[in-house]
């Protein structure tokens, strides 16, 4: 299987297991994440594990899910209601049970596919390794507004690095997204793993970079923490923007938490 494939069952088995300790109560809280409840959480992940296995199954089954999903959100509906009304009638026990096996399943047929096959999404295809870690930024990401309500220390691993590759990969999307324009070359970064290894991308530079630990670079690319917020060096004005506004996931543009809202 590909190791992105098992980095995201690993992934979602963990954020699972630490699901299973929330008491009752706890999933109808709101979260600081759009006010979305743990319910609403996995309810978003499971939604849109099943609109990725549409498109595992093709152009034509994942056209007719795109088209419903679209046809909801012109309507005004937002994707915690859509999640809410498709599976209202599932408790948090339940939720949690099809969950696991869907993203099992979908996560295995990511892993047995043709690494050079192109998948449909609501944009660009994506190659299946890329649509890989997407799926684990997701899960990884919004686990993270759970533990916040929690207060729960998160233990990292190097499977974050599914989720730094994407935020480096954005650079360009983020500005792009915001129709702005690009204001110069990717900074370097260079982030240090949970393992204590050493992650660098682009060029090294002395002017324009971003450097730390690499769980605190990817809760910025995701919009988990404002960078005020952790002890990220931002250097250069190019890097400062992109870490102002990064955005790794698709949609139209967010802004992060502002500062002192989400911390670790």
């Amino acid at each position: 299987m590909m190791q992105e494939s098992q980095d995201l069952i690993d992934e979602m088995e963990e954020f699972h297991t630490f699901l299973q300790t929330l008491d009752e109560e706890d999933w109808s809280r709101p979260t600081l994440f759009m006010d979305w409840t743990p319910w609403d959480v996995v309810a978003h992940l499971h939604f849109f594990d099943l609109v990725s296995m549409a498109s595992l199954e093709g152009e034509e089954q994942f056209a007719a899910t795109q088209k419903e999903l679209i046809d909801s959100i012109m309507a005004g509906r937002t994707n915690a209601e859509i999640a809410r009304e498709r599976f209202a009638d599932l408790n948090a026990a339940d939720l949690l049970a099809v969950w696991r096996r869907d993203c099992i399943d979908m996560a295995t047929q990511l892993g047995e596919s043709n690494p050079k096959r192109r998948l449909p999404w609501f944009g660009p295809d994506m190659g299946v390794r890329m649509f890989t870690t997407a799926r684990y930024m997701e899960t990884w990401s919004h686990s993270q507004e759970v533990y916040d309500l929690k207060g729960a220390t998160r233990t990292y691993n190097d499977r974050i690095k599914n989720v730094a590759a994407i935020g480096v990969r954005t650079f360009g999307w983020t500005f792009i997204n915001r129709k702005l324009e690009i204001p110069g070359a990717p900074p370097y970064v260079r982030i240090t793993a949970p393992s204590g290894e050493i992650w660098e991308w682009n060029d090294p530079s002395e002017d324009e970079y971003v450097r730390g630990e690499a769980a605190e670079f990817c809760h910025v690319v995701t919009q988990g923490r404002n960078v005020a917020d952790t002890g990220l060096e931002v250097n250069g004005a190019v890097a400062t923007q992109w870490m102002d506004i990064a955005q790794c996931f698709a949609g139209g543009p967010v802004d992060p938490p502002a500062p002192g809202v989400r911390k670790g």
